[in-house]
């Protein structure tokens, strides 16, 4: 035989063996494919580690982590990082005017830097870790005792996030807390100087910010719906009270501290406005979503009443503006569906889809009267609606997510289905939160008026806050 047809016969060989096996893999009983029992270790050989356990709710010690559920928040981090730089700068910058986009943007920046150091130093740890009632502990202070050893792949994940990496808990829950404060500065924009900005936020994240995460989210927080122990059982699946309740009231208080600007004018480019509101959008998934900390059902329903109200409250906005107006524009539907997003936030692991559309109606008209009709009223300058945005749709959601909770969805029923005190706990929540921001905000704001000043000259504000602070301009 030549060693060519030798080599054919041997493959015709294997081949027909592969079959053969393939049909016996399709006709062959399961248990004849179980595993044979491994030999046992020869003497004196030191048999194989057991792998660590996974973490879970029951296991928080060198375990390992769940790689799809750590996948998906790594991608929620940079989703909602996105939302503040580049998306609420842009969103913010094209509705100032020309002379003041840069100070716009570089406060967005400036505080991403800054709150993210403050966040390493102590105030992840007050926010949640656990300690008391009103205040966490600060054993994770400069990131101490955070496991995550690469050798083994282990490490000691939070309790309230037990299947993935602390570290990337840690940085998720960072990208709340850079866009809380970074939203406030839509309120004093246009006049309050770059340096008490810094003194103003800062002061605010670790005396504002901290407390009322920990209260709302913390392991021990007295408004923790998932606490046992807690006083009120506020639901708040991503931000409702924590961020845009409290965002709002901080800049209230801002604009009451500060005073009107000597001079306003249109948004100067909306397509800088546009471009913002919709990066503010597709981040918002990681923001909603990403809440449920897990990729599992829960985040996918919290995704699909995130787009289903947001777009119904951009509609909302609309139709309201043109009655109202005789014109819809692009400013308008770009600030109805962050209002959207706004209200949805803290219902989105809570309520289903006919819910959504009801928050997304009621967000869109609640929140285009509070940046028209109520901001009038009271003749306060809120430069870019921080308050008739987000603590009017932070509070229309909070009070609805009582209503429109689902007990199939989020584990807790509401007013719909027969569980009226919910909207009652939604309400406390609300009250607690807002008193409590209002007054230690004044204070830090009056404190900080009379140590540096707040507001920057009138020359500086008539010329512009780039050049007169920053020496640079949009050309």
């Amino acid at each position: 035989m030549t060693p060519k047809a030798f080599f054919r016969g041997g493959l015709a060989a294997l081949l027909v063996a592969l079959l053969i096996a393939a049909f016996a893999g399709l006709t062959l009983p399961e248990a004849a494919f179980a595993q044979v029992p491994a030999a046992a270790a020869p003497a004196g050989t030191t048999p194989a580690p057991a792998p660590p356990p996974a973490c879970d709710a029951k296991t928080l010690e060198k375990c390992t982590p769940n790689s799809g559920d750590t996948a998906w928040m790594l991608t929620s981090v940079a989703l909602v990082l996105m939302m503040t730089i580049p998306g609420l700068g842009l969103f913010y910058g094209g509705m100032v005017r020309k002379k003041n986009v840069g100070d716009t943007v570089m406060t967005s920046f400036a505080i991403t830097c800054l709150v993210t150091v403050l966040w390493t130093v102590c105030t992840y740890s007050l926010a949640f870790r656990a300690g008391r009632p009103f205040i966490g502990g600060l054993d994770r202070a400069f990131l101490q005792c955070v496991l995550s050893d690469v050798a083994t792949g282990i490490g000691n994940p939070n309790s309230l996030a037990p299947t993935i990496p602390e570290s990337v808990y840690f940085c998720f829950q960072l990208t709340f807390a850079i866009i809380t404060p970074a939203l406030i500065a839509g309120a004093f924009a246009e006049r309050m100087k770059f340096s008490a900005m810094l003194w103003f936020i800062g002061l605010w994240a670790i005396l504002v910010y901290a407390p009322i995460a920990h209260w709302v989210w913390g392991p021990d927080g007295f408004l923790n719906s998932a606490n046992p122990d807690a006083w009120v059982k506020v639901l708040d699946f991503a931000g409702g009270t924590v961020v845009h309740t409290n965002v709002g009231v901080a800049g209230l208080m801002a604009c009451l501290v500060l005073g009107r600007r000597i001079d306003t004018a249109p948004a100067h480019n909306m397509v800088l406005t546009f471009i913002g509101a919709s990066l503010l959008w597709v981040g918002w998934f990681g923001f909603n979503a990403g809440s449920a900390v897990s990729a599992g059902v829960q985040a996918g329903m919290a995704m699909t009443v995130t787009q289903i109200a947001t777009a119904t409250a951009g509609l909302a906005w609309m139709f309201a503006e043109w009655m109202m107006r005789g014109k819809p524009t692009v400013i308008g539907i770009c600030s109805g569906a962050v209002a959207g997003l706004v209200a949805i936030t803290p219902a989105s692991g809570f309520v289903g889809p006919a819910g959504s559309i009801a928050i997304g109606v009621a967000a869109g008209v609640a929140c285009y009267w509070g940046a028209t009709g109520l901001k009038q009223m009271f003749g306060y300058d809120d430069a870019l609606d921080c308050f008739g945005m987000h603590a009017v749709g932070g509070i229309v959601g909070a009070l609805l997510t009582g209503v429109f909770a689902v007990e199939q969805y989020g584990g807790t029923p509401g007013l719909i289905e027969g569980n009226a005190k919910q909207v009652v706990n939604q309400a406390a929540g609300v009250l607690i939160v807002l008193v409590y921001d209002a007054v230690v905000s004044f204070i830090i704001l009056k404190v900080l008026d009379l140590a540096i000043g707040l507001r920057v000259p009138e020359y500086d504000e008539l010329e512009g806050l780039d050049i007169t602070l920053h020496g640079e301009s949009v050309q």
